[in-house]
């Protein structure tokens, strides 16, 4: 079996304070195996269920891939630029030979652009970082696109005169805005659009806004999330209130979020693919750093999840 490492990057570490944590072994570490194995890093942003999805399909992948090693790195949320940054800075340093990441923020740029110029290939998954150049490709949904699936599922099944709350994610961060921006765009006037609150992709934070949001419109119609954890909490704050006939759109199809559609609690939610965000992007990591030529956007797609097909997504 081969060797796999994880490492978590915690919020204020420096560079040189990242642990690494073997879970298997008979794997040369890197730079001093064979010089024919492809290392890669793949970070992704904190532990939730997507992300943990697409962390399982990068290690099957990798199981499968004798001429690559996959050495793993996580932080500790949504904006944890800093944990982030310590795990691309610890990957330069061991010299991989590119890095596949969820990034949190643009401020990452500065930091990859490095990795880049030390010769490493980057590929960035889920996140764009639309200003910055040196990335090899993107693999991710196509974001608006996923919003305006949303936009028009909730324009045909909204009732006339319908008040509309939207979470929104992480905000700057492209592709949470472009979420908000699809699902606006087509939803256009069938809906009068009360209240928008950050939650940075928060369940706590979605919580806390439903519970505000709630009580400051109490006809509210719906509630759209730009991803799915602020969306769960702000189902706990519904169910608090007593709340019946609330339609509710999140975005992701977690698991969490499938088992509430499939119980009644939540209406809708625009499913991605993480399993297939990883695995592409490792893919598309290896290829870069085998010299391959790559698309600038690997898309891999969007899906409207309700009680209809909620189960297919379990």
């Amino acid at each position: 079996m081969k060797k796999m490492r994880y490492l978590r990057a915690a919020a204020a570490a420096a560079a040189a304070a990242v642990a690494l944590s073997l879970t298997a072994c008979n794997t040369p570490a890197p730079g001093g195996g064979d010089d024919d194995v492809i290392t890669i890093g793949f970070i992704t942003k904190f532990p939730v269920d997507f992300f943990d999805i697409m962390v399982d399909a990068a290690k099957a992948w990798d199981e499968a891939e004798p001429g690559a090693e996959v050495l793993f790195a996580q932080g500790e949320s949504g904006t944890d630029d800093e944990g982030l940054i310590a795990a691309i800075q610890s990957f330069v340093t061991q010299g991989v030979d590119a890095i596949a990441i969820t990034p949190t923020s643009p401020a990452l740029a500065d930091e990859l652009q490095k990795a880049v110029d030390a010769g490493i290939e980057v590929v960035l998954i889920d996140n764009d970082i639309p200003d910055w150049d040196g990335k090899s490709t993107v693999v991710t949904t196509d974001n608006y696109a996923g919003g305006q699936l949303a936009g028009t599922w909730l324009a045909e099944n909204l009732p006339d005169g319908a008040t509309i709350a939207v979470l929104q994610g992480v905000l700057g961060n492209p592709s949470l805005d472009a979420r908000v921006d699809g699902m606006l765009d087509t939803l256009g006037d069938a809906a009068e659009v009360v209240a928008t609150v950050p939650t940075d992709c928060d369940q706590t934070k979605g919580l806390d806004a439903g519970q505000d949001i709630i009580t400051a419109n109490p006809g509210l119609t719906a509630i759209y999330a730009a991803c799915g954890p602020p969306l769960l909490g702000a189902l706990e704050a519904v169910k608090s209130a007593g709340l019946s006939g609330l339609i509710t759109v999140g975005f992701d199809a977690s698991p969490d979020e499938v088992a509430s559609i499939l119980a009644g609690d939540q209406t809708a939610s625009v499913a991605q693919f993480p399993a297939k965000m990883g695995e592409l992007g490792v893919q598309a990591a290896f290829d870069a750093a085998n010299g391959e030529d790559l698309p600038d956007l690997i898309d891999t797609g969007t899906e409207m999840v309700t009680k209809d097909n909620a189960a297919d997504f379990q």
